[in-house]
């Protein structure tokens, strides 16, 4: 690999006159966010004033406030350029042509924030996921919005990493590309390679940043305090949206908490199969300059290219996927800008995930509220959904659901006609986006990243296959967490699933147990135990109850057949002729149906990998000592003699016609009907 070495490049030490400190806000809008206790001390780079940076409004507020003159100039330049393009919208309302040109609006507003610069590229990209705020048309536009800007000049960027690393670059790197391979909104990167052999991307961050974003961000705030006191028509908390967009860009602008960002995500997700994360040069690395490891790979969107290197792309999106909910759902801690260049296919076939200045959380309530509401979605439970909008904070708990229910069933009702795993992911957040839009939703900060994120996931998995489902890939990882999670919230969640009206529906058993058989790290042994624990638990009353009489029924018909059975065995020996007619259930489709779910269920937990049926057999002792189970035993027994002593007395008490109808299940041999037939209790499956 030949990199030009920087050796002879000069150093201009007048720049330092000029630019020291180019891109720093006072302290006391820097300071330092704290160290993840979750990444090992050893690795962290120290906790200096010089790699310190952090959001801080009220610090922001107090620096610009005495700086009227400059927040003018730059307010002047804003606002001439929106007044204009909200005339253009103003015409379009009287002409009566603002549906014809929403697009051509749409189009112009994302130049306009192109042009402002990067805190309002940054805007522009957080309003894409902010259906609250606009209209279907504009958040299709907005997310095109182009993280790019020219480069700026080496000697500024040579300036940066000197100062913040202490040494010239040709001091710190054997060599290093002529000019920036890339250039964002924030930085441009380099290729280089280490004195000690090791080739890096050295990110470095552009002049005059913090400050330039800090005084645009002061002046939307102000704008939105402005609104908040003024429009009453105004649902979203427009303060609030800016205080985390201040958060989240100020964090992606401190190098420092990127790379943490990066080795908490190694140390959560790096040991999935086939996922990769690039190692972080701590000794290289400060808050405005960035060195990581060079990743060789190719972009999943090209396609032609990732074939020739032999790479299965469709199987990377699936592992994504899967990685995509571990984030959300398992560790909360998410990667919120998996755009194209952001994921990888390296050379030996790994999904590579790259900058990691974006992170967002997801807390632990919201990802347990996430699941209920899926469940409550596929139960089609839109009370119950409602409700989740409520606790995941998209409502107040004061406002009306009455009308928002009905038209929370009429976005999926559609949807779910097939199932859920057939979902189109942008199609549903289309719909919901326009519901939220008209009625008064709230969305969350941590909801918008992740729609962002799985909708961008999506969009790079259809240009893979066209008929890619991220639900379908997901669905699988959603059942092995509702069979084996013990969260409180969860066991409440699987019983609303497979419970209806008090009747158990085998079918949404059998097909939670196929869909989780499919997640790689599915534990079946772990399902059958909390399987037992749930039984055996006071929560699992009801079904033990369901059971007692299950196998009762069951006993008692197999008992009657045995019976039959053996009565023709003997008149057979005798010379007689006897029709033999066991008791079946084969005019209840409801039980025939049932049997073959259960069939189906115990084939799919033996041809499950994993599942050893000799733990089974070791936990029979165990099982039979406990008191559930021997109450369970003394039931069974009961009900078994109670009808043992009610069918004696029929047959002793009542003619031979009546009980011989009674005791085949089927009439006698001359077609009379009977009168009674056992009946298998558990409740016929239902969708």
């Amino acid at each position: 690999m030949n990199l030009e070495t920087i050796s002879s490049i000069p150093r201009q030490k007048d720049i330092n006159s000029n630019s020291k400190k180019l891109d720093t806000v006072e302290v006391e809008a820097m300071q330092l966010k704290n160290i993840d206790t979750e990444i090992p001390k050893s690795q962290n780079p120290p906790e200096t004033a010089e790699n310190a940076l952090r959001y801080d409004p009220e610090a922001i507020t107090a620096i610009y406030s005495k700086r009227p003159l400059q927040v003018w100039k730059r307010r002047i330049s804003i606002l001439w350029t929106f007044v204009s393009f909200a005339f253009s919208l103003w015409l379009d309302k009287i002409t009566g042509n603002a549906t014809k040109n929403e697009r051509k609006r749409a189009i112009r507003l994302r130049e306009i924030l192109t042009n402002l610069g990067p805190a309002f590229i940054k805007v522009g990209q957080a309003l894409s996921t902010r259906p609250d705020l606009a209209s279907p048309t504009y958040l299709d536009e907005l997310t095109k919005l182009q993280d790019q800007l020219p480069a700026f000049p080496n000697e500024v960027a040579y300036h940066f990493i000197e100062e913040e690393l202490g040494f010239p670059p040709e001091e710190i790197y054997a060599e290093l590309t002529p000019n920036p391979i890339a250039a964002a909104s924030l930085g441009q990167v380099y290729k280089g390679k280490l004195k000690t052999g090791e080739i890096v991307a050295v990110k470095v961050q552009r002049p005059g940043l913090a400050e330039s974003i800090a005084l645009d961000i002061y002046i939307l705030r102000t704008l939105a305090i402005w609104a908040h006191k003024n429009i009453q028509r105004l649902r979203s908390d427009l303060v609030g949206i800016m205080d985390e967009f201040g958060t989240r860009i100020f964090e992606e602008m401190n190098y420092t908490q990127e790379g943490r960002n990066a080795e908490k995500f190694k140390q959560l997700y790096g040991h999935l199969k086939d996922i990769y994360v690039p190692k972080i040069y701590w000794q290289y690395t400060g808050r405005r300059v960035l060195t990581m490891e060079w990743i060789t790979g190719t972009k999943l969107t090209n396609l032609e290219a990732v074939k020739a290197k032999n790479i299965d792309a469709k199987y990377l999106i699936e592992i994504g996927v899967q990685c995509s909910l571990r984030q959300l759902l398992e560790h909360g801690f998410f990667h919120a800008d998996p755009h194209p260049g952001n994921l990888l296919a390296s050379p030996d076939g790994k999904l590579v995930y790259l900058d990691f200045g974006m992170m967002s959380e997801v807390k632990t309530y919201q990802r347990y509220g996430l699941l209920e509401a899926v469940v409550h979605l596929v139960n089609r439970d839109f009370d119950a959904l409602g409700q989740d909008y409520v606790k995941l904070e998209f409502l107040t708990p004061e406002t009306d659901l009455t009308p928002i229910i009905p038209a929370l069933a009429g976005v999926f009702n559609n949807a779910l006609g097939a199932s859920v795993a057939e979902l189109n992911f942008k199609s549903i957040t289309d719909q919901l986006s326009a519901l939220m839009y008209e009625y008064p939703f709230r969305v969350p900060a941590y909801y918008a990243l992740i729609i962002r994120s799985l909708v961008t996931l999506e969009g790079i998995a259809i240009n893979v296959d066209p008929n890619f489902k991220v639900l379908s890939k997901a669905y699988p990882y959603v059942a092995k967490r509702l069979l084996t999670d013990p969260a409180p919230e969860l066991r409440t969640s699987l019983k609303d699933l497979l419970f209806k009206d008090g009747d158990f529906r085998w079918n949404r058993l059998e097909n939670l147990l196929r869909n989780a058989s499919n997640s790689d790290d599915y534990d079946i042994s772990k399902v059958l135990d909390q399987a037992l624990d749930f039984l055996l638990s006071e929560r699992g009353d009801f079904i033990r109850v369901r059971l007692v009489e299950e196998l009762i029924n069951s006993l008692d018909l197999a008992s009657i057949n045995t019976f039959i059975n053996a009565r023709s065995k003997v008149n057979e020996w005798l010379g007689m002729k006897v029709e033999k007619t066991p008791v079946t259930t084969s005019n209840n489709p409801g039980n025939e149906k049932r049997a073959e779910h259960i069939k189906n269920i115990w084939q799919i937990i033996q041809d499950t990998p994993g599942f050893d049926a000799m733990q089974l057999v070791q936990l029979v002792p165990n099982i039979l000592v406990k008191p559930e189970m021997q109450k369970m035993g003394q039931q069974v027994a009961g009900g078994l003699t109670q009808r043992a002593i009610a069918r004696l007395i029929r047959q002793v008490l009542l003619s031979p016609e009546y009980s011989n109808t009674n005791g085949n299940g089927n009439g006698n041999g001359n077609g009379h009907k009977p009168k009674t037939q056992p009946q298998l209790s558990l409740p016929a499956s239902s969708s």
